[in-house]
């Protein structure tokens, strides 16, 4: 007598194994679009921490306690693709164009920040751009944040994700 399977036996590996990649597939979706929100979370936290030190440093130089103008080196309102922007930019006549030592780079696709408008900013989860404003300069506020009040539920949830 051989020993080898019957077509029913196979059949219900195959099955099994169908059921089991679907599951996979569909936590593996979810993993990815978490680990964009933590991404954009780690840096919003960057540059408000950027933001408070420059202050902070303007005042220990006695430049008084000015948050800085600009968040970026850019001449143009708005990013293209590759644009640096919360940068470093060794060449800037404005000192306070000088944030983070390590620029994030413009792209407009998930997972990624572009330049909207001057002291506006956008993350984009989920094929939805999160907007941030910047208030700054001698009578702003420092703050960087999301309007956590949007009428758009998705957008609503995914800016208190990404600043909660």
């Amino acid at each position: 007598m051989k020993k080898a399977f019957t077509m029913i036996e196979l059949i219900f590996v195959i099955v099994i194994l169908g059921i089991l990649s679907s599951v996979a597939i569909s936590k593996m979706a979810v993993t990815r679009d978490d680990a964009e929100i933590a991404k954009g979370r780690a840096q919003v936290a960057g540059i408000r921490n950027a933001i408070t030190l420059m202050r902070n440093t303007n005042m220990l130089q006695a430049m008084g306690a000015k948050w800085p103008a600009k968040l970026d080196a850019l001449t143009a309102v708005t990013s293209t693709d590759g644009d640096a922007i919360f940068g470093h930019d060794t060449n800037a006549s404005n000192s306070d164009a000088k944030l983070l030592d390590y620029p994030l780079y413009a792209k407009n696709s998930n997972g990624h920040w572009r330049k909207t408008a001057n002291n506006t900013y956008a993350y984009k989860v989920m094929n939805k751009d999160i907007s941030f404003t910047y208030s700054g300069g001698a009578t702003g506020t420092g703050q960087f944040d999301c309007d956590h009040s949007h009428t758009d539920a998705d957008l609503k949830k995914y800016c208190k994700a990404l600043t909660e």
